[in-house]
């Protein structure tokens, strides 16, 4: 009689079936040319598996102050701030969203068509529960899995849910990972046995490559700034830091009523080749660089009681 251990190797397979033709791009390496900067181009990309069109890459972080599922065992990292995720812009600040359903893998997607409007192609919820733990165990990818599970965190929900969310939502949209929806080109070819698993495998990695590059916690706290009930800051002063650390100016985001809460960072950068080599140069935040209430001081509060993991 099968066991769930002994199907657990079938099941990226069960999950997603293996493409049906090759693509001409197939088994392409991008090794054979210099990598150029995106959003930096002269010329029109002849190899979009090898630089995003969508090239104003952000890597985005939360600071949250509990999970709300505690009782479950999900608790912030600490000294650190968390993945949100790793999106693709176009160069104009503009954006894309759910780019293949093919590939949606998100239970509550949001927005709930692809342009965020009435005439967007409706986004169809997902149902089929979490698919990227047991790929990554399938894969042996523990140390992935483990990482995430510790800094990829969601809020009032699985930590699933928000992976599978940044990446039907946002990864579909960059081309590098494409794997050959609606005449596209398939990034990853024949090689694989299944293109959209390399995929998924590959965003997460890259998403964690870009969090790794943007110590936010580390430099607050370098300058004296740390998480405070008591002390509020000013946000001038939270830009400087981050700006002069990271290299270009972030935008940096709060919430609450008075838009005094500090929340997130997005740092935003021109990737060197592919996003998933980690190449990243700091860029400034297009448009305005902060939704933080300036007249008076923000919050960056401490964690909740029994929300934090004790290192």
């Amino acid at each position: 009689m099968l066991n769930f251990l002994t199907l657990l190797p079938l099941l990226p397979a069960l999950l997603f079936p293996a493409p049906v033709r090759a693509w001409s791009s197939d088994n392409h390496t991008c090794a054979l040319s210099a990598p150029i900067y995106s959003c930096e181009n002269t010329t029109v990309i002849q190899d979009t598996c090898c630089s995003p069109t969508e090239g104003l890459v952000l890597v985005t972080q939360f600071w949250d102050t509990y999970t709300g599922l505690e009782s479950e065992g999900s608790v912030l990292p600490e000294n650190s701030w968390t993945i949100h995720g790793l999106w693709p812009d176009r160069c104009d600040g503009s954006y894309g969203q759910y780019c293949d359903l093919s590939r949606q893998y998100d239970p509550y997607p949001s927005p709930n068509t692809t342009t965020g409007k009435p005439d967007g192609e409706w986004v169809p919820v997902w149902e089929g529960g979490d698919i990227v733990t047991p790929l990554l165990q399938a894969y042996g990818k523990w140390d992935l899995l483990a990482y995430m599970n510790k800094y990829w965190k969601n809020l009032n929900q699985p930590d699933w849910v928000l992976w599978q969310h940044e990446y039907s939502k946002h990864a579909t949209c960059f081309t590098t990972f494409d794997t050959g929806y609606d005449g596209r080109p398939d990034c990853y070819g024949s090689l694989y046995a299944n293109s959209t698993e390399a995929a998924l495998i590959d965003y997460y990695e890259a998403a964690i490559k870009g969090f790794v590059q943007y110590p936010t916690y580390e430099w607050l706290e370098a300058e004296g700034v740390v998480p405070s009930n008591e002390t509020s800051y000013d946000i001038a002063g939270i830009q400087k830091i981050l700006e002069e650390r990271s290299g270009a100016a972030p935008y940096v985001g709060c919430s609450g009523p008075n838009k005094d809460v500090l929340t997130e960072v997005w740092y935003n950068t021109h990737s060197l080749g592919r996003p998933q080599s980690g190449f990243l140069k700091p860029v400034d935040a297009i448009g305005r660089t902060t939704n933080c209430n300036t007249a008076s001081g923000v919050w960056y509060y401490t964690r909740s009681e029994g929300s934090e993991a004790e290192e």
